[in-house]
């Protein structure tokens, strides 16, 4: 896909657009914080950068299967 490409499909599906181009920027950053927290060992005490990640996975897995189809039957 080309930049102009994307920006027409922006245009055309502003909404839809942003969340799958912010999906993968969450996944991304997943993928990177995980490889970083496994780099430093195991998790010492509370282990609270692990718990974020967990937290942010978390979320990102509702938003995906509850409030996308939530939106997608009520829009």
């Amino acid at each position: 896909m080309t930049i102009a490409g994307f920006v027409a499909q922006f245009r055309r599906h502003p909404i839809t657009t942003a969340v799958e181009l912010g999906s993968v920027l969450v996944c991304c950053l997943l993928f990177a914080g995980t490889f970083v927290l496994l780099s430093r060992g195991p998790p010492m005490g509370r282990g609270e950068p692990w718990l974020v990640l967990i937290g942010v996975g978390v979320a990102f897995v509702f938003f995906w299967t509850v409030l996308v189809p939530l939106y997608d039957r009520f829009r």
